[in-house]
């Protein structure tokens, strides 16, 4: 049974990396190569250059991850402007409707009017 557990975990970690790219691969060899020691053998040169690209590939994930997360602020911040200019939109034609009936208020100005000088015939 831990042998069956094993190779299912196994089976996850591969499953869960991804495949480093050729280009990747190349730059972590050269990078290797660039700092090895006088002494050191082929195989320590390969472990170095494993470690350099999986720095590389968490260093690859980790901006793809503020990428995306830059994306969303910037889709939410356009959301925010495009609502906010909705709403500009909708108080601009309220004003427009409530502007459109000028005929109340001159008509209450020439009734006023015609109700002082009535007053002021009537009085004397």
């Amino acid at each position: 049974m831990a042998t069956r557990s094993n190779k299912k975990v196994a089976t996850q970690s591969a499953a869960a990396k991804q495949p480093i790219s050729d280009e990747t691969k190349a730059e972590a060899m050269k990078m290797a190569k660039a700092t090895q020691k006088p002494n050191q053998t082929k195989e320590q040169t390969k472990l170095i250059a494993q470690g350099i690209e999986k720095g590389i590939a968490e260093y690859k994930k980790l901006q793809k991850g503020k990428a995306r997360e830059r994306d969303k602020a910037r889709k939410q911040e356009s959301k925010a402007k495009a609502r906010e200019a909705n709403i500009a939109a909708q108080d601009h034609r309220n004003i427009e409707e409530r502007a459109s009936s000028p005929y109340l208020p001159w008509g209450l100005l020439t009734l006023s009017w015609i109700g002082f000088i009535t007053y002021i015939l009537v009085s004397k």
